[in-house]
């Protein structure tokens, strides 16, 4: 399936403005943690005190995640996805504020743990509502469920470049307040918008809590495969930036972890043309052997900025496609009902993965050579195969079949208000 049908089963599911809604929404969320960095690093004069607060706002949205995924569940995406975008906007205001006065370290990390707790988790959220709308129909799930992958990669790109741009041009504070009116703004307008899900009551009776139980060991796995791919992005972040700076070019690290990103949304682009809902677990198994395969690449690589600028080019092959197959993994894995919190504990387990995997390779990169923090990234990604190899099969994530009542292919279901709100 092409994108551009891809595009136009979107229009049909939800409208003209979601998708935007949706790419400006997640802006924030690509922004904020290298914005953080940027602004406390330049007031206090200290990276590690940046540091220290960009890895509070981390944690913050580790934990908030699967808290505000499973709100959005239960109350609707509306009220808890407009909620967490104004006090998000907030929080960013006040750790702006705060940075700039020079207040205690203490008065910067409890805004950026606010900020982190209040994500609105415009991705996860698009994901479910595009599984919801699609209802059961095999073609239009694969369709949105790649193209929101497509969307990710754009906005994993384009975020940390923006605040780049305008911290160069202006200041850091500017990129963060920037990023505070895109979330007010656009991923309130996402959370209104008519296609959002009203939210599922908690069941009442024992037997329908036990069948909407979220950690099954089919999803497990996809948490711990995840978790992994988190590692690698971490620890190829840091051998990028050191291996750069031991070549004499620091100003390159951005452009080289940017190929990744420009690679990555390709592979989403031509994963989406691949047949809906077909061999989900071998796309898996083969996007975490091109994984592996490339992560062995790196190490030899280091040596040459060329060399290495394709070896980060060929990792971000694997990247999207292994995102678009394990969303389409969970889809058929959780309860309907949970979907937007099972989306979210992923974002999370991604999250701390990565900044384990980032405090693994500065280690390396510090006490060995440069290249070692790859070696990092080459063991998550072997353990990554070795997991997908043991357990992505059809038996465990088998079809899900359309409930009772799902309307036809190609019917889709109705927004609840006038499409391309």
């Amino acid at each position: 399936m092409s994108v551009a049908l891809n595009f136009r089963t979107a229009k049909r599911l939800a409208g003209r403005r979601v998708l935007l809604w949706s790419l400006l929404g997640r802006l924030p969320n690509a922004m904020s943690p290298i914005g953080t960095l940027l602004l406390v690093s330049r007031n206090t004069g200290s990276v590690w005190s940046g540091s220290l607060v960009a890895g509070a706002l981390a944690v913050g949205q580790a934990v908030g995640g699967p808290v505000v995924g499973r709100l959005a569940d239960r109350r609707g995406q509306r009220t808890v996805g407009l909620v967490a975008a104004l006090v998000n906007a907030a929080a960013l205001v006040a750790l702006v504020a705060a940075s700039e006065r020079g207040l205690a370290l203490g008065w910067q990390i409890a805004p950026a743990v606010l900020t982190g707790l209040s994500v609105p988790l415009v991705g996860p959220l698009s994901r479910s509502r595009w599984v919801r709308l699609a209802a059961g129909e095999p073609e239009a799930t694969s369709a949105m469920l790649s193209l929101d992958g497509i969307v990710d990669e754009v906005s994993f790109t384009a975020g940390p470049a923006l605040v780049g741009l305008l911290a160069t041009a202006a200041s850091p504070a500017v990129g963060l307040l920037t990023a505070a009116g895109l979330c007010g703004v656009c991923a309130g307008l996402f959370a209104l918008h008519p296609t959002a899900s009203p939210g599922v009551p908690a069941p009442s009776h024992p037997r329908n809590r036990s069948a909407e139980r979220l950690l099954t060991t089919p999803y497990v796995l996809l948490l711990g495969g995840t978790a992994l791919l988190g590692a690698c992005f971490g620890s190829v972040q840091v051998g990028i930036t050191a291996t750069t700076e031991a070549l004499g070019r620091p100003g390159t690290a951005g452009l080289v972890y940017g190929f990744m990103g420009c690679t990555s949304s390709l592979a989403g682009v031509a994963t989406a043309s691949m047949p809906a809902r077909r061999g989900l677990p071998a796309r898996l198994r083969a996007s975490s052997a091109l994984l592996f395969a490339a992560s062995c690449v790196l190490f030899p690589a280091a040596g040459s900025l060329p060399a290495l600028a394709a070896a980060v080019g060929l990792l971000g092959v694997a990247v999207a496609p292994q995102f678009i197959t394990v969303f389409g993994l969970v889809e058929r894995t959780v309860p309907a009902a949970r979907l937007g919190e099972a989306m979210a504990t992923l974002v999370s387990a991604l999250i701390l993965a990565q900044s384990a995997g980032t405090f693994l390779a500065g280690w390396a990169a510090e006490h060995v050579t440069p290249g070692a923090a790859f070696a990092v990234t080459a063991a998550a990604a072997a353990a990554a195969l070795v997991l997908t190899a043991c357990t992505a099969t059809d038996r465990r994530y088998p079809r899900r079949s359309a409930p009772p009542g799902t309307p036809a292919p190609g019917k889709a279901v109705q927004p609840t208000g006038p499409a391309g709100g």
